[in-house]
């Protein structure tokens, strides 16, 4: 019982980072950081250059939550390997539509986080 109880305070506590690291980087860094007229300008603008940086950023804490879920399921009596591969291709599904959204589908990551999103799930079934 005191190790479900660890692994759910970890996952409790990853969460809340998580929302702290994009909350706060949001408003105390990324918004600083693109204020600078020296920004490298991608494709013609710095346009690109900002989307990029702001999904990458917000990616960390997709994945922190990615893994807040694991740590949830390993608390479970018995792990589920096929929920721990829709946790994972969850998360990079996420990850794919955040990367398409974010760089209007210029930053071709999107492609490389649909496919393994779509490849944990397809390889998780039962």
């Amino acid at each position: 019982m005191r190790n479900e109880l660890a692994l759910l305070a970890a996952a409790l506590l990853t969460l809340a980072v998580g929302a702290a690291h994009s909350y706060l980087g949001e408003r105390y860094i990324l918004v600083r950081l693109f204020r600078r007229p020296d920004l490298p300008r991608l494709f013609g603008s710095s346009d690109f250059t900002v989307r990029t940086l702001r999904f990458a950023w917000h990616l960390t804490s997709v994945a922190w939550w990615g893994l807040a879920a694991v740590l949830v399921l390993l608390a479970r009596p018995t792990l589920d390997h096929a929920a721990v591969g829709l946790v994972v291709g969850g998360t990079f599904l996420v990850h794919f539509a955040v990367a398409l959204v974010g760089s209007r589908g210029r930053h071709l990551a999107w492609v490389a986080f649909l496919a393994i999103g779509l490849l944990a799930i397809l390889g998780s079934r039962t």
